[in-house]
């Protein structure tokens, strides 16, 4: 930004709007009569922008009051600087998505982005074929430093802390399911609690840790797993869990995925996790911005649609196994 606030300190923006009205009508009379001022408030404030630029700007003639060149530079300059500040002030922009060229940059962590941006992207090329998106990795605990920093326009996920300028929109609460190889971890349709805590597993945290929430809960049961595997990505699941007798205890819609694509098995976890939220969440400083609410529109369809569709689907493998 390149404004030098010591030449700016002097000038009182009623003084332009003043000026391109005198540039319009060449008369004091009929400037005051448009602005709703007196002529003498009117030749005051002409006075006040010839002691300030220097220059007489409008001289008096016998065919009434002629601009000076300084004057019309002004006016080509001025005119355009005043009709943008009017619509950044009152006519907010517009966004659309049709024609609008946009990168929104995404936070989410990589399951997320396994099972949200195949069905958003190829609804965005559809009513937004230019916009473009950006994907950063994000988790619960970056996730509101880089919306804090500018980093990223949304993060998909959750947050672990709420400050005053977060905002949140819920999007799909979800269960968690456990998904192994039945080949390699021989158990019943659904995995028992004793074949559980007796099996290897493999655990995704943002910490490098190998305790998470699953082993507070077992905890609490006077139990404990072995976890011989952590890592911030669940990308690297399947191919670990297609050759390794081990168990993961992830997402529902990672463990469906998973089951569909791979040939994994999926069973319900044997102990009560909680359920958790997946949410859009902002910036409060970007609440009016016509694309991001735009972009949260389509967010929350897509994730509904998917909702949706998976309800069905499970309630028509219900029906062929009734």
């Amino acid at each position: 930004m390149n404004i030098r606030e010591s030449d700016l300190r002097g000038v009182d923006l009623n003084l332009l709007v003043t000026f391109l009205v005198l540039m319009r009508e060449r008369s004091v009379s009929r400037a005051a009569e448009r602005l709703h001022l007196g002529q003498p408030a009117v030749s005051g404030a002409l006075a006040r922008l010839r002691e300030l630029l220097g220059d007489e700007l409008l001289v008096r003639t016998a065919q009434g009051m002629q601009p000076t060149v300084r004057a019309q530079l002004l006016q080509q300059q001025i005119a355009p600087a005043l009709e943008h500040l009017q619509t950044a002030l009152f006519e907010p922009a517009g966004f659309d998505p049709a024609t609008d060229a946009r990168t929104f940059t995404l936070g989410m962590p990589d399951w997320i982005e396994l099972w949200l941006m195949p069905r958003l992207f190829a609804r965005l090329q559809q009513v937004a074929p230019k916009v473009r998106i950006a994907i950063k990795a994000s988790d619960p605990f970056s996730g509101t430093a880089m919306l804090e920093r500018e980093e990223i326009d949304l993060s998909i996920g959750s947050a672990r802390d709420a400050p005053a300028w977060l905002r949140t929109q819920p999007l799909r609460t979800m269960q968690f399911h456990c998904i192994y190889n039945r080949k390699l971890v021989p158990t019943g349709p659904a995995i028992s609690l004793a074949e559980y805590t007796q099996a290897t597993h493999l655990l995704v945290t943002y910490r490098t840790a190998f305790f998470g929430v699953v082993d507070e809960k077992l905890a609490e049961l006077g139990l404990q797993r072995d976890v011989c595997y952590s890592t911030p990505h669940f990308s690297t699941l399947p191919g670990i869990l297609a050759s390794t007798p081990a168990v993961a205890t992830v997402p529902a819609v990672l463990a469906e995925r998973w089951r569909d694509e791979a040939g994994l098995h999926l069973s319900p976890v044997p102990i009560p996790l909680p359920d958790f939220t997946i949410k859009a969440i902002w910036h409060a400083t970007r609440d009016q911005d016509p694309a991001l609410r735009w972009l949260l529109a389509v967010v929350e369809d897509v994730v509904t649609t998917c909702t949706r569709q998976a309800a069905q689907k499970t309630a028509r493998q219900l029906e062929k196994s009734a």
